[in-house]
């Protein structure tokens, strides 16, 4: 009877939420737990360190930040000049996304595969100014395509399986920013 209840007071405490108290939170509001804070082994060396100076204006693709975000817009007069993650990632030529096209369906129909491979990229990049595809690296054996995040990498290769079918490998970086997606068929 003394294990049982030893043993049920331990499990109650080890299995209870344990909230982190925050000086600026007024009782009653939303508690903050410990178990969900975790630590991203991912690190990506162009993202910001800190906030842009709103409004700022991209020198290489004029790509506006302000509203905490970049966007497509009309650039400011008080506009100061900056550099996006996306043109830095171009300007330095270290890719995060690499998408691999290759088999003897993508060589029957290559161009047809390359321009939904283009169209994907162009609405993505029209959503989200930092999305880009950095280079077509061609192949006798494959394709090579690079993009500027891991989002627009990840979504060429789905829209490649959701119009054609085929094998579909994608892989995130486990202490990088980065995907390496396949397509073979």
């Amino acid at each position: 009877m003394g294990n049982r209840v030893g043993l049920r007071r331990y499990t109650n405490v080890m299995t209870r939420r344990q909230t982190i108290p925050s000086p600026a939170t007024p009782p009653g509001s939303t508690p903050r737990y410990r178990d969900r804070i975790y630590d991203d082994a991912r690190h990506d060396p162009y993202r910001a360190k800190g906030k842009y100076q709103e409004p700022a204006a991209c020198t290489g693709c004029g790509a506006i930040f302000e509203g905490g975000r970049w966007r497509w817009s009309q650039v400011a007069a008080n506009a100061r000049p900056s550099m996006c993650p996306a043109c830095a990632r171009i300007r330095d030529a270290l890719p995060a996304g690499y998408v691999s096209l290759s088999g003897p369906f993508f060589e029957a129909h290559r161009l047809e595969l390359l321009r939904l491979v283009r169209n994907t990229a162009a609405q993505e990049r029209a959503e989200h100014p930092l999305h880009r595809i950095m280079q077509i690296l061609e192949d006798a054996e494959q394709t090579l395509v690079t993009t500027s995040d891991v989002h627009s990498a990840r979504r060429i290769g789905e829209a490649l399986k959701h119009a054609y079918d085929g094998d579909l490998d994608i892989g995130f970086g486990h202490d990088e920013y980065s995907v390496r997606v396949s397509w073979r068929r």
